[in-house]
Formats: structure tokens, sequence, C-alpha cells
């Protein structure tokens, strides 16, 4: 009985441990000595592509998608535009506009979201934090989301991150972002093409 006690009593320090050091733990200064820096103005500026995946609470893979991002900055802030296409055929975009008080803390704005977003980076990372209204068809609920990410050296950014509701994780998001060349046409034309190969 005791030897029980003491399993599930290690599991339960487990989980609690789980829930202080994991994702929503990490800090800012965690990062402070690492590098490459990432410069939000410059990481986010140019066209990137990038693919990701959605998980729903359980750790299940719900969507996919592939997004064409172009960001436009000057001293001040600027704006960097997204173009999701779903595996589902599903469409979405989002303009972000940017107003930076330094060159590693901003604020943000979008039409989907609930106030303004803020981001502040810190070595090789950024981390943002923002209110996302979700579309009527998917219930219009609000969710508070947490976005990490993580410069690599030859200049890709990968993402984490977490959506939740009162204070409960409901989904997760993983992508990759790469800088290339291609216009936003090019884009769109690959896409569809993908996207009927798919299909047939």
């Amino acid at each position: 009985m005791q030897l029980a006690l003491g399993f599930f009593t290690c599991l339960a320090l487990l989980g609690l441990g789980g829930c202080v050091y994991g994702f929503t733990a990490q800090k800012p200064t965690d990062y402070v000595n690492q590098s490459p820096e990432f410069i939000p103005a410059r990481a986010f500026a140019g066209r990137y592509l990038s693919e990701g995946i959605v998980y729903d609470f359980t750790g299940k893979v719900v969507a996919r998608f592939e997004a064409e991002m172009h960001g436009q900055f000057s001293a001040d802030g600027g704006t960097l535009k997204e173009h999701f296409i779903y595996a589902s055929g599903r469409e979405d975009r989002r303009e972000w506009r940017l107003a930076f008080q330094d060159e590693r803390h901003f604020t943000a704005t979008a039409s989907d979201l609930v106030g303004e977003a803020r981001g502040v980076a810190s070595g090789n990372t950024l981390k943002m934090t923002y209110k996302l209204r979700l579309p009527k068809e998917a219930g219009g609920h609000v969710l508070s989301v947490t976005d990490w990410m993580y410069l690599t050296d030859e200049g890709t950014i990968l993402n984490r991150s977490q959506m939740r509701k009162f204070g409960v994780k409901v989904a997760e998001l993983v992508a990759v972002f790469k800088h290339r060349p291609l216009s936003e046409g090019e884009f769109q034309k690959n896409m569809e093409k993908k996207y009927l190969e798919e299909v047939l």
C-alpha cells in the first residue's frame, strides 16, 4: 500500500512539475545570452513560407497548413501580412500592424484580436501574448494565446503557440518559418495545385 501511494505521489509531483516548469514557465530572460539576436524588424522582414500543424487539447492533429508571409517595417513599426491555406482547402488572412517601442519591444493589432498583442524579444527568442477571437463558425470564443518563437543561425524561425480558455489549454500550434523569394501569386498558384492533387 505504501509503495502504491509513493508511486502515485511521484506521478502527481511529476504532473505538477510539468505545470510549473513547462511551456508557460518560460521567461524572456531565460534566453538573454542566446544567439543569434531576434530583432523583430529584421527577422520578420521580407517574404517567407511557413508550414505547421494544430493539435487539439488531447494532442491529436486537427489541422495542417501552409502560409505565405510578407513583412515591411520602418524604425517605428510596420505590417506583417499572413495568408494561410489549410489542407482542408480553407483560407485565412491576417494583417498585423506593429508599433515598436524599441528594437525588442512592440505592440500589435489585427482584426481578429481583442485589444493589443505585446511582444518582447530576448536573445534568440520572441514571446508574444494576445487574445484571439475565433470566427463565428468556430464558436466566436476568445482565447488567450502565447507564442514563443526561436531564431536559428540560418534565419529559420521555429514557432510554438498555446491557446487557452479559462487557463486550460485547448489547442497548440507548431510551425516553421523560412525565408523564400516567392510572390503572393506564385504562392497561391502552387497551393491551389497542391490542394487539387491531394483531392484528386
